[in-house]
């Protein structure tokens, strides 16, 4: 694939695809992480005289962090101690004039690229090259920089289309994810430790299946609701509430797919011992096979407990390689936070390579000042569907094009 320092980008038109999608929090974006993410790859691009066009997209439809990328100019700005101008438009006229009008250096940012109807659907490249955003906007970019790794999993007419009608260039941090994604995979290294937390059970089953099938994991430890779907998987009640709170998210038809995982590699999916529950308003811990557990039945879940912290902190203190994507209970409640984050220490006290993933990972990493993860990635469904095994579009787009286009450089 292209590298940013194979072209020229003076008096160029750069579309740059970035994924600035980020937590909000009364009608305020709450974390800069993805904004200093993709700095590097703007002030290569400013250094070399380029003419900018920042897209990206901010929630979706009807849900309470879909909104205009107004904020996001204003925190780019601040960043790079520039002007990035909001363009209140996607691919309209006063977008493409203000596109044709700029000059060398300047920047401006799209409107939130998931206000066009044509963003929101997975498509072929065919369909994306035909999408009025593609037809519209390629006649009026000379190169596409893409560093949205956390929507790599998708192919969307933004991420895609692109491609095949003009040269296709990983950003630094596009190229720094795919190289520790890579390295993490492929390591002949052990023993390999896979972390998987937080909500997303069904791409995580599927990376647990694929890694300990293909021989990439020799351990897996659990938590968050997947720590409970293989919990129930192994015989154990979680009580009412928490039975109760997963059938309502449709979890529950995950537990027969755990307990084939679970026929197949038993001894290496480990599963929490003890957990949190919110008792009136307070943290109380209740081992799993103690009287205690009748809490479960009125109390909701809410982190791993501390002798569960304490075995998998030993066990990530020993290994050469480790995966961790999703929080391990609800750590956006400080007294929940203890297991994401004595598990996210002993990660990065661990010798281990390690990665870290995950929007909500990568907020309790900052919150907590937590040190020493080898690289922390900006995004947790792509980074789930890469080691699942699945081929990212982004990355097959950007090989595309760059057999497409290698003979003019």
């Amino acid at each position: 694939m292209f590298k940013l320092t194979d072209f020229n980008y003076y008096n160029k038109t750069v579309f740059f695809r970035a994924d600035l999608n980020s937590p909000v929090e009364d009608g305020k974006i709450t974390s800069d992480a993805r904004f200093k993410a993709v700095l590097p790859t703007i002030m290569y691009l400013l250094e070399h005289g380029a003419k900018i066009v920042i897209g990206t997209h901010q929630g979706r439809p009807y849900d309470k962090e879909f909104a205009t990328t107004e904020e996001h100019a204003k925190i780019l700005s601040s960043l790079l101690g520039q002007e990035v101008e909001y363009v209140e438009d996607i691919f309209g006229r006063y977008a493409r004039e203000r596109i044709k009008a700029l000059n060398p250096g300047e920047i401006v940012i799209l409107e939130n690229l998931r206000f066009v109807s044509e963003e929101i659907k997975n498509a072929s490249f065919e369909e994306c090259e035909n999408t009025f955003f593609v037809k519209k906007l390629s006649p009026l970019i000379d190169y596409f920089v893409n560093d949205a790794f956390a929507a790599a999993h998708r192919s969307s007419p933004s991420l895609i289309g692109f491609a095949r009608l003009k040269p296709m260039i990983a950003g630094f941090l596009m190229e720094k994810e795919i190289k520790a994604l890579k390295r993490a995979y492929e390591s002949d290294e052990t023993p390999k430790v896979y972390v998987l937390g937080g909500a997303k059970v069904d791409d995580s089953l599927k990376v647990a299946e694929n890694v300990l099938k293909s021989g990439k994991a020799d351990l897996i430890l659990t938590g968050g609701l997947v720590g409970h779907i293989f919990t129930l998987a192994k015989g154990y009640d979680l009580g009412d509430a928490n039975i109760e709170f997963m059938h309502k998210k449709g979890l529950l038809d995950l537990v027969d797919w755990a307990e084939k995982i679970l026929d197949e590699f038993y001894p290496y999916v480990k599963t929490p011992i003890d957990f949190a529950v919110d008792y009136k308003g307070e943290r109380v811990e209740v081992d799993l096979l103690s009287e205690e557990k009748a809490f479960f039945d009125e109390y909701p879940i809410l982190d791993i407990g501390s002798r569960t912290i304490e075995k998998y902190s030993e066990l990530l203190r020993r290994v050469s390689v480790i995966v961790a994507n999703g929080p391990m209970g609800v750590f956006e409640r400080e007294e929940f936070a203890k297991g994401t984050v004595g598990v996210f220490r002993a990660i990065g006290e661990s010798k281990a390579f390690s990665i870290v993933g995950g929007g909500h990972s990568i907020a309790s990493i900052y919150e907590y000042d937590i040190k020493g993860i080898s690289h922390v990635s900006t995004g947790g469904g792509a980074m789930l569907n890469f080691f699942a095994g699945k081929k990212l579009p982004v990355i097959e787009a950007l090989k595309i094009s760059y057999n497409k286009f290698k003979d003019k450089v």
